[in-house]
């Protein structure tokens, strides 16, 4: 394997195992809040889940990453090292600052931007792309609406119950967020393994675009690992800074989050785990209450998912232009053409 391929994969596997650490937030936050699971134990079984979501359910997300959004006749491996670049400094400043953003969104959004300069516009699928924004945006509406009715539903059933009933949802949370992990290894954690296989072809490695399987178990691991350390600034903001969440409203989160997004990765929809556990924190509270919920923070993280795509677009853009216009980084853009 050539060294620029080294470093693509290099780079994959930095971006997942921040990925890990970011989103290890999206799947325990509401147990840890709700008192539930131990912390130690919940990032510990994440983490198990996390590696095995690929194995289980599919490769149909990282197929769509890789297969579905540029050309691989006609982007370059600069492209994908930009891409990833441009992902893994937003990853490093939102998860610094505390912010819930999207690594799907900045992955999407470098590899788009940078794709457009270093490639062209002609480069872009936009069937593709269509379906990639098509899911990225709609499910945290769905999140939203499902977490609502999910909650109404519980209420429902469980009217008159006594307050012993809050061990079935502690316990409960054990099997919920393990399929939510499995559900997130399956979406979040194919999507640079989509990456490197499209570098794979590219570089003449592959006559058709096929993910191995040594590279599913790599990134897989990666984000595993990073899922194991956890990412505490941002469990806080998912787990406190909505409401007090309650071992039901965990139960509620965690179950409609694995509906959409596992639903998501089976039909290959890359989305964000981030904005689907908060959409589904927002709709389990407003089923409550509506005042519930501390919308300011929910605002907040809107517009972070919103200026996400357009900053890291232009992020993959502008590492691309200085790629090939400052001396040293154009020879190194040079070394990866060449390869």
């Amino acid at each position: 394997m050539s060294i620029v391929l080294i470093l693509t994969l290099a780079l994959a596997v930095f971006f997942n195992f921040l990925n890990g650490i970011r989103d290890s937030s999206n799947i325990v936050a509401t147990m840890i809040s709700s008192r539930s699971v131990r912390p130690s134990v919940a990032l510990g079984m994440t983490a198990v889940a996390e590696f095995l979501g690929p194995f289980v359910f599919g490769l149909a997300v990282a197929k769509t990453i890789g297969n579905e959004i540029v050309s691989a006749q006609a982007v370059t491996l600069g492209v994908l090292v930009a891409a990833l670049v441009s992902g893994i400094i937003w990853n490093l400043f939102t998860w610094f600052f505390g912010i819930p953003s999207s690594s799907s969104h900045a992955l999407i959004g470098g590899l788009v931007g940078a794709a457009a300069i270093g490639a062209g516009f002609q480069s872009i699928e936009l069937a593709g792309l269509t379906k990639v924004f098509v899911a990225l945006f709609s499910s945290p509406f769905i999140g939203l609406v499902v977490g609502y009715l999910f909650t109404k539903l519980v209420f429902f059933l469980a009217r008159g119950a006594s307050p012993r009933i809050n061990w079935f949802f502690k316990r409960s949370q054990i099997f919920t967020g393990i399929a939510l992990a499995f559900s997130h290894g399956t979406n979040d954690g194919e999507k640079t393994m989509g990456i490197v296989a499209l570098g794979l072809l590219i570089a003449g490695y592959f006559q058709t675009f096929m993910i191995p399987l040594w590279l599913v178990a790599i990134c897989a691991g990666a984000i595993a690992l990073g899922t194991a350390l956890g990412g505490w600034r941002l469990i806080r903001t998912l787990g406190g800074k909505f409401y007090k969440i309650r071992p039901v409203h965990g139960f509620a989160v965690q179950v409609t989050s694995v509906f959409v997004i596992l639903g998501a990765s089976l039909i290959g929809g890359p989305v964000s785990t981030t904005q689907v556990v908060s959409s589904g924190i927002l709709g389990v509270g407003s089923a409550e209450r509506i005042n519930k919920v501390r919308w300011t923070v929910a605002g907040d993280i809107a517009l972070a998912w919103l200026v996400t795509i357009p900053i890291s677009a232009l992020m993959g853009a502008g590492i691309y232009w200085l790629m090939g216009n400052v001396p040293a980084l154009a020879a190194l853009l040079a070394t990866i053409q060449a390869h």
